[in-house]
C-alpha cells in the first residue's frame, strides 16, 4: 500500500465509483483501499478494472457491521497505520428498509467506521456522507448546523441516518470530520447516467406506464406543492472531492447541505418530466389520498414500475434546506448546484434509453 491510503466504503456504489478517480487525481501520492462486503467483491473488481486505476486501487473484503470492519487484527492495524482519510459512503438507502437492517448497517456500521478512524494515527479527515433527510418531518427552513430538534421521521432510513450522524457529531472533538448531506441524487447533469432508477425516477415510471397502459392521460398525484430537492450526482461528487483537498482545511468541522438552494416544487418537477418525456403537461390531478390507497396494492405498484408508497410522502413535505455554508465554500472552488431545468433533458433521455433494462431496477444497498 501507498504511504498515503484513502479508505472508502460504499464501492462500487453510484457515488463511490465516481469519487475515487477524483481523489486519486488530486492526491497523486495516495492510493485507495475500497472496503467491500464479500458478496460484492466480484462486482467491485469489475468496477475497479473499468476505472483503470491499476495498483492505486485495491479491493479489501470487509464488513462495516462487524468490529474492526470485519478485518483480522493484523490487517486492521496495518491499514489503520497507513490511512490518512476515510470516506464513509456505505448505507442502506431503501425507503422501505426494515428497522433492524437499517440500524445494523446505518448506525452500527457508522459506529464501527468512527471507531476505526480513532485507531488511525495519521488521519487527516473523516468524510461522512449523511443526508438532508436527517431533518425528518421538520418543516420550514433547516440550517446546516441543525440536527436534533425533537423531530420524527418518515421511515427507518431517515431515523437511522439521523442516529448515525449523531454518532459522527459526537466524535468530531477528536476525529477531524466533514459531514455532507445530499438531497435526492439523480443522474449526471451532462449525460444523465445513473446506476438505478429510484427516487424521482418513479415519477418517470408513472408517466411511462400512463402512456403505455393508461390511455395516454398523464395523471399528477396530488397538488405536489412542496419543494422537491433533486441534485445531480456529478455535483455531489465534485463537492465531496473539493472538501477532501489536502490544501484546504476550511471544510474541517463543517456540515454541508448538498442540495439545490432554490428547489423546484414537486409539481414543477413532474411537469418538467412530463414535457421532456411525453411532450406535454399532465392533464389530470388525482387526489393524493386515492394514489396513496392505490399504492397499497401490489398489482398497482407493479403496474407503475414498482413505485413504493413510502416515496409519496416526499411530494408533500414542506421543508427547505439552507445551503449558506455549502454555497460559500463550494463557490470558492467554482462549484454550484445546477437547477433541474438545466439537466432534465439528459436525465430523461438516459431513462428512456434504459427504462426496460432490469440492471437499473432499484436496490436497497
Amino acid at each position: 500500500m501507498s504511504a498515503r491510503t484513502i479508505l472508502i466504503t460504499g464501492f462500487p456504489g453510484f457515488i463511490g465509483a465516481r469519487l475515487i478517480p477524483l481523489l486519486l487525481e488530486q492526491d497523486p501520492e495516495a492510493s485507495v483501499v475500497a472496503l467491500v462486503e464479500p458478496r460484492m467483491v466480484e462486482k467491485a473488481h469489475a468496477a475497479a478494472a473499468e476505472l483503470r486505476a491499476g495498483d492505486r486501487l485495491r479491493i479489501q473484503p470487509g464488513d462495516i457491521t462487524l468490529p474492526r470492519l470485519g478485518l483480522d487484527e493484523a490487517t486492521a492495524r496495518t491499514l489503520a497505520n497507513d490511512v490518512v482519510a476515510v470516506h464513509h459512503l456505505a448505507a442502506i438507502y431503501d425507503l422501505a428498509v426494515p428497522q433492524a437492517l437499517a440500524e445494523r448497517v446505518n448506525v452500527l456500521g457508522t459506529q464501527h467506521v468512527v471507531d476505526f478512524c480513532r485507531t488511525c494515527p495519521r488521519l487527516e479527515r473523516h468524510h461522512y456522507v449523511s443526508t438532508a433527510y436527517v431533518a425528518g418531518l421538520r418543516g420550514g427552513r433547516v440550517m446546516e448546523a441543525d440536527l436534533a430538534a425533537g423531530q420524527q421521521f418518515k421511515n427507518h432510513y431517515e431515523s437511522t441516518k439521523f442516529a448515525a450522524e449523531v454518532l459522527v457529531r459526537a466524535s468530531m472533538d477528536d476525529v477531524p470530520t466533514t459531514i455532507y448531506r445530499p438531497g435526492i441524487v439523480v443522474g449526471d447533469s451532462r449525460t444523465g447516467a445513473t446506476q438505478k432508477f429510484d427516487g424521482p425516477y418513479y415519477l418517470l415510471r408513472v408517466i411511462s406506464a400512463s402512456l403505455r397502459r393508461g390511455g395516454g392521460l398523464l395523471f399528477q398525484p396530488g397538488a405536489m406543492t412542496a419543494p422537491f430537492n433533486v441534485v445531480p450526482v456529478d455535483f455531489i461528487v465534485d463537492a465531496i472531492a473539493a472538501g477532501a483537498r489536502t490544501d484546504d482545511d476550511r471544510f474541517v468541522g463543517e456540515t454541508l447541505h448538498l442540495v439545490d438552494p432554490d428547489p423546484v416544487s414537486a409539481a414543477e418537477l413532474f411537469r418538467l418530466l412530463c414535457v421532456e418525456y411525453a411532450g406535454r403537461e399532465p392533464q389530470v390531478r388525482l387526489p393524493f389520498a386515492l394514489v396513496d390507497q392505490a399504492l397499497r396494492l401490489a398489482p398497482v405498484r407493479a403496474l407503475y414500475g414498482g413505485t413504493p408508497r413510502e416515496s409519496l410522502r416526499y411530494l408533500g413535505h414542506e421543508v427547505r434546506y439552507d445551503t449558506s455554508r455549502a454555497t460559500q465554500l463550494l463557490a470558492s472552488r467554482g462549484l454550484r448546484c445546477p437547477s433541474l431545468a438545466e439537466y432534465v433533458g439528459p436525465v430523461v433521455a438516459f431513462f428512456r434509453e434504459h427504462e426496460d433494462d432490469p440492471a437499473y431496477a432499484p436496490a436497497g444497498r
